[in-house]
């Protein structure tokens, strides 16, 4: 293989390494599911079950309902990202050790974007014991988009990831204590990113009449790749009382894999999610707390592979490994139902990075901190109208990411900076009982 044609192979599999996990970070783990959800930080989502959408967190938490219930909503997502102190460091730079000194790049706050992902649920008891559901929604979703004059290229670019899943459902009850439930996920996911080189590598290609081909050329087009996949979840309920209740559920998510038109494929493992629950009603009073600890399992995602790429280097395989921790959300929340009409909510989440030592400028993830507050209206005694919103708030984090140079194992480029990512969640549900 002549090196014109390994640089090609070479640098598309590192750019995609680099860009497809960062949109898969903790951070942008969707909580998409409800809008009572959203309006408590999910603070005791696993068991509370005041709307259908419980079953996309615990499918034995469907047993607690004795007559069909829908519920139908939509979350805008709205992400506030900044990369600020950026220094790059192109081919020149790299080569003479920083003698030519590097770029300072101007500070930036406008990648972030606006999303939608709309939800709907449906449970219906077939007698006293079964109950089967059906819902749709998102677990995974993403989008940055860098200028296309980004000093630093090909550490920004576009990157717009999402996903959709079809779950299935039943629960059974045991008795008046214990509940169980199981359900299977049809996962469909779709991804575009695109990574182009910076104006300095452009230049350092077209000076190598080996790479000249090559120069102004993206280092990765990976437009519109699908893929379905199944998963599967479980759950129980204990209830001590009328008002004091326990959920646990623990959702498997496959290894992923997605195809687009021209044959690249990408192979990776989402987290498997385990999550605890708890609610309180205080006896005489109008007010409930609730709580959860939920855990993703990001420590399994040791490496992405890819095959039939342009990237791939002799065989037509690559393997890209990664350090990754496993992340955790801890919650609490109250509920206070002011009167027939009006319920109040709020809730706090403290949700912890799935990257490490590993970071993104193109998708960046930290610990972050939830505040969240809602309530719910009573149409009339079959009908509701839910409004949640939250304010997340990341930390800043220092991010250091290169490229090696495919041709030489020298690096290409590598660019320094401070990233932060807050967000803004509103969610709007309309639900019913009948």
């Amino acid at each position: 293989m002549n090196k014109k044609r390994l640089f090609i192979r070479s640098a598309v599999a590192i750019a995609v390494a680099a860009s497809s996990t960062s949109a898969l970070a903790a951070g942008f783990q969707l909580n998409a599911q409800s809008a009572t959800g959203i309006g408590r930080a999910f603070a005791g989502d696993a068991v509370i079950a005041d709307n259908a959408a419980v079953m996309a967190r615990n499918p034995a938490a469907m047993a607690l309902f004795d007559e069909k219930v829908f519920s139908i909503g939509f979350e805008t997502i709205t992400t506030d990202i900044k990369v600020s102190d950026a220094e790059y460091c192109g081919p020149a730079c790299e080569l003479t050790g920083g003698l030519v000194p590097a770029t300072s790049v101007e500070d930036t706050d406008d990648v972030g974007s606006t999303s939608i992902a709309p939800n709907i649920h449906f449970i219906m008891p077939l007698n006293e014991k079964f109950a089967v559901g059906l819902n749709a929604y998102s677990n995974f979703g993403t989008k940055t988009e860098f200028g296309d004059d980004y000093v630093a290229a090909e550490y920004g670019g576009l990157t717009d990831v999402k996903s959709f899943n079809l779950g299935l459902a039943g629960s059974y009850r045991l008795n008046d204590q214990w509940s169980f439930g199981a359900g299977v996920d049809v996962i469909y996911a779709e991804g575009t990113l695109i990574r182009k080189p910076s104006t300095q590598v452009t230049g350092a290609l077209a000076l190598n009449p080996q790479t000249r081909p090559l120069a102004g050329l993206p280092l990765l087009s990976v437009e519109g790749a699908t893929g379905i996949e199944v998963g599967f979840n479980v759950g129980t309920v204990y209830e001590l009382d009328e008002n004091n209740r326990f959920g646990f559920a623990y959702r498997y998510s496959p290894e992923f894999e997605a195809e687009d038109d021209k044959g690249q494929k990408i192979t990776l493992p989402l987290p498997d999610i385990a999550e605890f629950s708890g609610f309180h009603k205080i006896e005489n009073t109008k007010f409930a707390v609730h709580y959860s600890v939920q855990y993703i399992g990001w420590g399994d995602f040791d490496k992405i592979s890819f095959s039939n790429l342009q990237g791939s280097v002799v065989s037509g395989q690559y393997d890209k490994p990664y350090e990754w921790q496993d992340g955790w959300h801890y919650s609490i929340g109250g509920t206070y139902y002011l009167n027939n009409d009006w319920t109040l909510r709020a809730g706090y989440m403290y949700d912890t990075s799935a990257q490490d030592e590993l970071t993104s400028i193109s998708v960046p993830d930290s610990d972050r901190q939830w505040f969240s507050t809602g309530l719910t209206y009573n149409l009339d005694k079959s009908s509701t109208i839910d409004f949640g919103f939250t304010y997340l708030m990341g930390e800043k984090v220092s991010v250091n990411e290169s490229t090696p140079n495919p041709l030489n194992g020298s690096t290409l480029s590598s660019v320094s900076a401070t990233t932060q990512a807050n967000a803004i969640l509103m969610g709007l549900q309309y639900s019913r009982t009948f």
